[in-house]
């Protein structure tokens, strides 16, 4: 028996079309032109990560441990193990991993504070802090006192350096004597105490202090200062620049020995010998609009974590080959402190705030993230959009709109997605009918609950070129 056999009809391959451009590297956010930048990069986001990079995940959640009165004015971490929070309710209060124990009260209520740990002839290794208001105290493991001495309640910015603490008072630098916390007016022997004006062309008041194994590191809001030697006979400042400085304290976080603030201009990096660069960050610059001296800065131990009020945290990511920037929302951070690998975060509304989980103390995490308008490689060519798909994990929902312009808000929902419980790897096809001969296409997925985004895929038929 001879099998049947059919000819099936062949046809002409359409030319232009395309092979699928696949994205599957995420690479933050870019406020550069969006016609012109990668594909990789989002023009917009709201609260995802690059942790898992190179796929995109919603940022991590956080647990409320701790409120009080309606601001943080200042975190402490003691011995690395032992988290200290002051209110503007004027308590300092200590975490010891399930209540918060009162060390002190009748704190001045506004008064912004900062902490540094030293031990010196000190029995063991005291935190320290001081608000330029109330006289200086220390926490020696069981209670808070008044540091004592010759200390000044004036000062500021407390921090170490060579063996002595060091803090601002106005336009003046003041150290401690040699290894003694509690003398700061003893100026006879080369192990004294030590004072320096530091000059500013304009006039301004010493607004940072950083102490490193090598360095002293003393900003003003629009000028940057260095301090070397061991003694007072040899101490040594050098100006660093007079274009720019830390806006404030809390806006500066130094990490791996790079020193990272923000100034009215953008972020800043600096790590000695050239000038401080905002190379790193101008990619977000439209971003930056609205820093204060209520802005802060902090570090998870990886990321880098810059506040703007009132609602945009920027999270940099300056791990090789990645160094990408996402936008975070719902955290009016204006205090970070890193305590045993985990993230804390002090709150405009007062609230100690831990970062883990996937919720936000226990409602799910809204998110976005918003393409560049998709075209071709020469973009005065029009196409015809054939295929759309991404590819996600999901615990909550998503949907997905879709645009036919570079700008606005002229968003089509053309589709929604549940995630139904447990996560899982799914393929999502967008439907495009209606924008077939659209010459470039915004896509934007949205969605409330933990999701990973792993790929957006695209195929069109490139048309001539009139």
């Amino acid at each position: 028996m001879n099998p049947i056999q059919y000819n099936g009809p062949t046809y002409q391959a359409l030319p232009g079309i395309q092979a699928p451009i696949s994205i599957r590297e995420f690479r933050g956010l870019n406020s550069f032109d969006p016609l012109s930048i990668d594909d990789r990069f989002f023009t917009d986001m709201q609260n995802m990560s690059t942790a898992d990079y190179p796929s995109l995940t919603t940022r991590p959640g956080y647990t409320v441990i701790g409120q009080a009165g309606s601001r943080v004015l200042g975190m402490g971490v003691w011995e690395g193990r032992e988290l200290h929070v002051v209110w503007n309710d004027g308590t300092w209060r200590r975490w010891n991993g399930s209540d918060w124990l009162t060390l002190a009260s009748g704190l001045n209520t506004s008064a912004e504070w900062t902490f540094t740990n030293f031990q010196g002839n000190l029995s063991r290794v005291n935190l320290i802090g001081c608000n330029g208001v109330d006289a200086m105290r220390k926490y020696d493991g069981s209670s808070v006192t008044n540091l004592g001495g010759s200390s000044p309640a004036s000062g500021k910015y407390i921090t170490t350096y060579q063996n002595r603490l060091w803090c601002a008072v106005g336009k003046e630098l003041w150290a401690s004597k040699l290894d003694n916390p509690t003398v700061w007016d003893s100026f006879l022997t080369e192990e004294g105490s030590y004072r320096r004006q530091m000059e500013s062309s304009r006039g301004e008041q010493i607004s940072m202090l950083t102490g490193s194994l090598t360095k002293l590191t003393i900003g003003m809001p629009n000028s940057l200062h260095e301090l070397y030697g061991g003694l007072p006979s040899d101490f040594n400042t050098k100006l660093i620049t007079e274009d720019m400085g830390p806006i404030s304290n809390k806006a500066s976080v130094t990490q791996e020995g790079f020193l990272r603030f923000l100034h009215q201009t953008g972020i800043y990096d600096y790590g000695g010998g050239t000038l401080p660069s905002k190379s790193f960050a101008d990619i977000i610059g439209t971003y930056l609009d609205g820093v204060t001296d209520q802005s802060a800065a902090g570090t998870d131990g990886t990321r880098l974590l810059f506040n703007i009020p009132a609602d945009k945290l920027l999270v940099y990511d300056p791990r090789p080959g990645i160094q990408s920037w996402c936008l975070w929302r719902g955290i009016q951070a204006v205090r970070f402190i890193q305590m045993q690998n985990k993230l804390y975060v002090g709150d405009a509304q007062g609230r100690v705030l831990r970062l883990d989980g996937q919720t936000d103390n226990g409602s799910p995490v809204n998110w976005s993230v918003t393409t560049k308008p998709f075209n071709n490689g020469v973009i005065a060519q029009k196409q015809r959009w054939y295929k759309l798909w991404v590819v996600v994990e999901l615990s909550g929902s998503m949907n997905i709109h879709v645009s036919p312009s570079i700008t606005g808000e002229d968003w089509t929902l053309v589709s929604s997605i549940s995630g139904n419980g447990a996560p899982r790897v799914q393929r999502v096809i967008v439907p495009v009918s209606k924008f077939t001969r659209e010459q470039w296409v915004r896509l934007r997925l949205s969605g409330s609950g933990w999701a990973r985004i792993h790929e957006i895929t695209r195929q069109v038929r490139q048309l001539p070129l009139y």
